[in-house]
């Protein structure tokens, strides 16, 4: 193995099945992209400028705004680079780099949506003591743990991926630098690698979905206990769009790293909804959802009207 030539450039051979669309997708990628920035921009913007919305629920959510435009750029802009004709080389240090930032930016956020579930039971199982549970530090301390377990994360899959040797082929079957894309153009044996990327997904997508799971439990026998229909119903309007994010963002995941013979296809499309539309529906979702945020997006647009008029 030692007579091969280690691999310094790999080629992302992008979506399978798609070849003469590129000009089609790259409109439509652009679009669903742009739209994604300008969305949780906008959501960041109407958070950051109304008083009224700095708590401890929006203070999460305009992180997850921030993630929602961090983790599409780890792999749109690059593909829309390629899809315009460009050159779809990636160096394999960029390689590497790509698929630290996937990991750490998605383990991290799914974190964050385990902490707004918590949030939110905190809210509704208990309204008095919610201020003194849910405290400036407290928020800080689980933003901050959140950060650590991505990171840790990243690097675990990261190192154990390329601490192979990669020589012979250079074509990457996907769109982007992941795991199961990679690890068959190693020169030695990666099922172990295999292994700890499989179980390390599964295990803290699963945990993170069993921590949501149980928030939503204790939060749903609450909000059967209340007797009046309007006070059920505020509180299920918290917390659907959240219910539906939560949804969106962790059924791809599971169908990624969970199936047993992995379908080039079907990731490529799993991986697009989880990397590109699902950011993008998280913008939807928040600012439809939640009257607010909808209040706070029109004084937005009302201040900025009246200022280009003077």
């Amino acid at each position: 193995m030692r007579n091969h030539t280690e691999l310094h450039e790999l080629i992302l051979l992008g979506i399978p099945q798609t070849e003469g669309l590129e000009t089609v997708l790259f409109v439509i990628f652009s679009c669903v992209y742009l739209f994604t920035l300008l969305g949780n921009s906008l959501i960041l913007t109407a958070i950051v400028s109304s008083s009224t919305l700095h708590t401890p629920m929006y203070f999460f959510l305009g992180l997850l705004s921030i993630f929602d435009m961090l983790f599409p750029s780890v792999t749109c802009p690059k593909m829309l680079f390629y899809l315009s004709g460009q050159s779809q080389a990636i160096s394999y240090e960029g390689c590497a780099a790509q698929l630290f930032f996937y990991h750490f930016l998605g383990a991290t956020e799914g974190c964050l949506y385990s902490v707004m579930a918590y949030d939110r039971f905190v809210a509704i199982c208990h309204p008095l003591r919610y201020m003194l549970i849910m405290r400036p530090g407290v928020c800080v301390g689980l933003v901050m743990a959140a950060w650590v377990v991505g990171c840790l994360q990243a690097t675990i899959l990261t190192s154990f991926t390329f601490q192979l040797t990669y020589c012979g082929s250079n074509r990457v079957d996907h769109f982007f630098c992941d795991i199961p894309a990679v690890l068959p153009l190693a020169c030695a044996d990666s099922s172990l690698a295999q292994r700890v990327g499989s179980s390390a997904v599964g295990f803290l997508a699963l945990m993170l979905w069993f921590s949501v799971c149980v928030s939503y439990t204790r939060i749903g026998i609450a909000i059967l206990r209340i007797r009046s229909a309007e006070g059920r119903q505020k509180a299920f309007s918290t917390c659907s769009a959240h219910l539906t994010a939560i949804l969106c963002a962790y059924g791809p995941v599971l169908i990624i790293y969970l199936q047993p013979a992995p379908d080039p296809l079907l990731g490529a499309v799993v991986q697009i909804l989880n990397n590109i539309v699902s950011p993008m529906l998280n913008s939807l979702i928040y600012s439809l959802r939640n009257r607010e945020v909808k209040s706070s997006l029109k004084r937005v647009f009302h201040n900025v009207v009246f200022i280009s008029l003077e």
